[in-house]
């Protein structure tokens, strides 16, 4: 991770009864998050997903912004509530952002 860029992780959390669609997150969510907010400054958006079934985290996606001003705007953007709006079509759990600071 280069100290200029902005690393952001979108995580889910719930059960192994949770209801999250892998399929529909990694071949549509994660494409449109990249179309709605590359042109402000997105420079990646990485599923990733426990090896095994348990409570806790379900998925997390690791978005890489060109900066913090960046992501800020891309979340205060027009698209921004067409890609909120699409997570209830993978899950019902509510996302947790959280950001990455180096230490």
């Amino acid at each position: 991770m280069s100290t200029s860029t902005f690393t952001l992780y979108v995580t889910y959390y719930g059960d192994p009864q949770s209801r999250f669609d892998r399929d529909y997150y990694v071949n549509n969510h994660i494409p449109l998050v990249m179309k709605a907010f590359q042109q402000y400054g997105l420079l990646s958006a990485a599923a990733f997903f426990p090896a095994v079934e348990q409570t806790g985290t379900v998925a997390i996606c690791e978005c890489i912004f060109r900066d913090e001003e960046a992501m800020k705007a891309a979340f205060n953007s027009a698209e921004a509530p067409e890609v909120m709006g699409d997570v209830a079509h993978f899950t019902d759990l509510t996302p947790a952002h959280s950001r990455v600071v180096a230490l």
